[in-house]
């Protein structure tokens, strides 16, 4: 365990960082931290970088101070990075500390990595099976369900407010789905039940932050399952959207959340992926399943990675037919692996 008084001692300046492209765990644990810092430290100041959130997460505390900034691919320079940011404020200067939180790699750091290279000292917190870890202090657990299950974990349990409570739920629900995926422990409930003392609407935030979707959300994903098709004896789904269908309905990548977990969800089948083609021309997938498939390693070999029942990979530019091939070839590389 890492003791945050130790880490944060003689800090005065600090900077939460999380991977491109954050989901719900992502800015759940990047905001719980900053809220905590903000509620514990004083004397402490403290800035989280992201890429704009989902705008379901606007309603964590103090979600209007995150600085907000665009683009996906690592940079090397400080001096690159303000270019990025959607305002003013960068602060150049080296951070005390820098966390990377729910970041299996520095390469998920994206625009904001100067930041982290710059900093005195580096701390990595994350839950993901293929996190090496690369920091100056490495805290990383497999076996959790979440990086804000992790920092429940590391908080001191009485110093945790409502707003903190609010973030860290929230993270836990999106990356269990709801407490139904197997990455659910009797550790996560017990978690789960304790932030809910803390006197959170933890129905609100459920449906708020995971049920609810836009019309334009509901409209694309009836697109991708009007696409979908079954292969491998009816043991994989798949489907995918292109640009010019996300631009007909008015949709961009935030949108397509929940849309693999929906797929996962026929009957039947292990395996789901989802694919759509980034404005870059690379394509973005997700990965979900139920079966004894590894999904970690379909995805490490797609250039990406995760957890065995849900990971992420992103593929070059080339034909979707192409793609749809080479993801299957993995997937059922992975069956014949599990059932062997």
């Amino acid at each position: 365990m890492i003791d945050l008084n130790n880490i944060l001692e003689n800090a005065k300046y600090v900077a939460i960082l999380g991977h491109i492209r954050p989901d719900g765990d992502c800015v759940g644990s990047c905001m719980g931290l900053y809220n905590y810092i903000e509620a514990n430290y004083e004397g402490i100041k403290s800035d989280v970088y992201l890429n704009p959130i989902p705008g379901c997460f606007s309603i964590f505390a103090n979600a209007k101070k995150i600085v907000n900034y665009t683009g996906f691919d690592l940079l090397e320079s400080i001096d690159d990075f303000p270019k990025c940011v959607q305002g003013s404020y960068v602060r150049k200067e080296p951070y005390d500390v820098v966390f990377a939180l729910d970041c299996s790699d520095k390469k998920r750091l994206g625009p904001a990595y100067p930041i982290f290279k710059n900093a005195k000292k580096t701390i990595c917190i994350d839950h993901h099976m293929n996190c090496d870890g690369f920091a100056d202090i490495d805290y990383i657990i497999p076996d959790y369900s979440s990086t804000c299950e992790l920092l429940f974990d590391i908080f001191d349990y009485e110093k945790i407010d409502k707003n903190v409570a609010e973030c860290l739920y929230t993270g836990m629900v999106t990356d269990t789905g709801v407490f139904q995926y197997d990455c659910t422990e009797s550790h996560t409930m017990d978690a789960a039940g304790k932030l809910m003392d803390k006197g959170i609407d933890f129905s609100y935030l459920i449906e708020h932050t995971f049920y609810e979707k836009t019309y334009n959300q509901q409209r694309i994903l009836g697109v991708a399952l009007q696409k979908s098709k079954l292969t491998y004896n009816n043991k994989i789904i798949y489907s995918y959207i292109e640009a010019d269908e996300m631009e007909e309905y008015n949709v961009n990548t935030k949108d397509f959340e929940g849309v693999c977990e929906k797929m996962r969800e026929t009957k039947g089948v292990g395996v789901a992926f989802f694919m759509y083609r980034q404005n870059d021309g690379k394509i973005k997938g997700s990965l979900r399943g139920t079966a004894n498939v590894d999904l970690s390693r379909v995805a490490g070999n797609l250039n990406g990675g995760g957890h065995k029942k849900a990971a992420g990979f992103t593929l070059g530019n080339i034909k979707m037919e192409d793609a749809v091939e080479k993801v299957i070839e993995e997937i059922i590389k992975e069956y014949e692996i599990g059932n062997n």
